[in-house]
C-alpha cells in the first residue's frame, strides 16, 4: 500500500515508493547517519516530534488488532503510553517537551453522544469504539484528560486533540465547544456535527488543573486547529469550515487560511494562489524566531507546495526536481526546513530546504542504509531529525527513523 504522512498534522495521504533519483547537493550540505527505530505499522503509525534531549513522540499501529497506541522512543528505550491510556483502544502522542511532558489524543470509555468520529479511528480503519476522543497530558507515568470548551449553557464539548506542547508547558490543539456547526456537511457525508476551535491549554501552578482558552478564528471561519506553539507562545495553524475527516491532516477541518496567533490576534499568513478548497492552506510549524512553515494550494488549485513565511512575506519553497507537490512540516531554530516532496503519482521523498534550496534527504545519508526516507517531520536543536521510512527490501513495511548529523571531524 502506498501512503504519505504529513507528520505532525499527520498526513496519511496515499502512496509510497522507493526513493527516486538523487539530486545535486551543495558542498556545505549536512550529512547524517540513520538509526532504524523499528516498525510503526500501517498508517497512521509514525514518529511526530523530537525534543532537545532526544525524546521522540509518536504512535505505533498494532497490525493484528488494528489498534493505535501513543508511543515514546529515547536512546534505545521505548515506552507504550497508550496502555491503559484513558480507557479506549486508540491513542496518539503528537508532541513532547524537554521536561518529558507529552500531549496527544486518546479514546475514552464514554460513548460519543453524537456518534462522531472526531479523531478518525473509523476513517483510518482502526478498531473503533464509538467513544469520545479527548486531548491528554502525560507526565511522570500518568495520563490525564485536558478540558474542552463549553457552550453557552455551560456544557463541555466531548472531543479534542492536543498537538504540541512548548517548554513552558503550554499546549496547543483543538477542542469542541458543544455548539452545533452549520458548516458540517451532514450525516450522509460525515458524522461530525459540533464546532471545534483552536485552543491553548495552560496551568498557572504545577498543582493546578489545566485551563483551556479559545483562540480567535479569521472572519467567516467557524472552525480551526492550532498545530504548533513555540517557546515565545506564538501559535500557528489553520481556520476554515467543518468537513469530513481528512486522513491527511487527521482532523475534520477544511483549512482555508494559514494563521499565526500572537498577542491575542489571528494573523492571516496568505497563500500561494489557491483558495484552500482542494488540498488546503495551513501552517504546520514554527521556530523560536517566528519563522513559519506550512502548505498551500497553488494558483487554480492545480498543486500544493510547502511555504516559508517570515517578516510578513510568504515564499513558495517549490519541490524536488521532477516533482509536482510538496509539504513543509517543520523548521528548526537553525532555519532548516523539513518536509516531503511528491511526484504526480504521490510517490514521496523526505526533503530538506536549506536557504530555500531543496535536497533529497536520502542523498545525505549512507548509500547502504536499509531505509528509504519518506518524510522529515521534526528537528531539535542538535540537528537530529525524525520521520518515517520504508524498508528498501519491502516498501510496504514502515519504520521510524532518527537521522543524526555527522560532524566535519567524523
Amino acid at each position: 500500500m502506498k501512503r504519505v504522512l504529513l507528520c505532525q498534522v499527520a498526513l496519511a495521504l496515499l502512496p509510497v515508493a522507493g526513493s527516486m533519483g538523487a539530486t545535486a547537493q551543495s558542498a556545505d550540505s549536512p550529512r547524517y547517519t540513520v538509526v532504524d527505530l523499528g516498525p510503526v505499522g500501517p498508517p497512521p503509525g509514525q514518529p511526530y516530534t523530537i525534543t532537545g534531549p532526544g525524546l521522540i513522540s509518536g504512535e505505533i499501529v498494532l497490525a493484528q488488532s488494528a489498534v493505535s497506541h501513543a508511543f515514546l522512543w529515547k536512546q534505545g528505550y521505548t515506552k507504550d503510553i497508550g496502555n491503559p491510556g484513558l480507557g479506549g483502544p486508540n491513542s496518539s502522542a503528537f508532541g513532547a517537551n524537554i521536561w518529558g511532558q507529552v500531549v496527544g489524543q486518546a479514546d475514552t470509555k464514554t460513548a460519543d453522544p453524537k456518534g462522531e468520529d472526531f479523531c478518525g479511528s473509523k476513517a483510518q480503519a482502526l478498531t473503533h469504539s464509538g467513544n469520545t476522543c479527548v486531548p491528554f497530558l502525560w507526565q511522570n507515568g500518568w495520563m490525564i484528560a485536558l478540558p474542552r470548551l463549553r457552550n453557552s449553557a455551560g456544557a463541555e464539548g466531548s472531543n479534542g486533540v492536543a498537538l504540541r506542547i512548548n517548554d513552558l508547558g503550554i499546549a496547543a490543539g483543538t477542542a469542541e465547544n458543544g455548539e452545533s456547526d452549520s458548516t458540517c456537511p451532514g450525516a450522509s457525508v460525515s458524522p461530525q456535527s459540533i464546532a471545534f476551535k483552536p485552543v491553548v491549554w495552560t496551568r498557572l501552578l504545577p498543582w493546578a488543573g489545566a485551563r483551556v482558552d479559545e483562540l480567535p478564528t479569521l472572519a467567516g471561519d467557524p472552525d480551526g486547529v492550532a498545530y504548533a506553539i513555540n517557546n515565545l507562545g506564538q501559535v500557528v495553524g489553520a481556520t476554515g469550515t467543518c468537513g469530513p475527516f481528512n486522513t491527511i491532516e487527521l482532523n475534520n477541518l477544511t483549512p482555508l487560511h494559514a494563521v499565526l496567533w500572537q498577542s491575542g490576534r489571528a494573523i492571516n499568513l496568505g497563500n500561494l494562489g489557491g483558495d484552500g478548497k482542494a488540498f488546503g492552506i495551513f501552517a504546520t510549524g514554527l521556530n523560536d524566531y517566528g519563522q513559519v512553515v506550512g502548505a498551500s494550494d497553488t494558483a487554480g488549485d492545480a498543486n500544493f507546495h510547502g511555504f516559508l513565511w517570515q517578516r510578513g512575506h510568504i515564499t513558495d519553497l517549490g519541490t524536488l526536481p521532477g516533482d509536482a507537490n510538496s509539504l513543509a512540516l517543520a523548521i528548526g531554530n537553525n532555519g532548516l526546513v523539513l518536509g516531503v516532496s511528491l511526484d504526480a503519482n504521490f510517490n514521496l521523498r523526505a526533503v530538506l530546504w536549506r536557504n530555500g534550496t531543496p535536497t533529497d534527504l536520502n542523498t545525505l545519508v549512507p548509500a547502504n542504509s536499509t531505509l528509504s526516507l519518506q518524510t522529515a517531520c521534526s528537528i531539535n536543536d542538535r540537528g537530529e531529525i525524525v520521520g518515517f521510512a520504508a524498508l528498501k527490501t519491502n516498501p510496504n513495511e514502515f519504520h521510524a527513523y532518527l537521522a543524526k548529523p555527522v560532524s566535519s571531524g567524523d
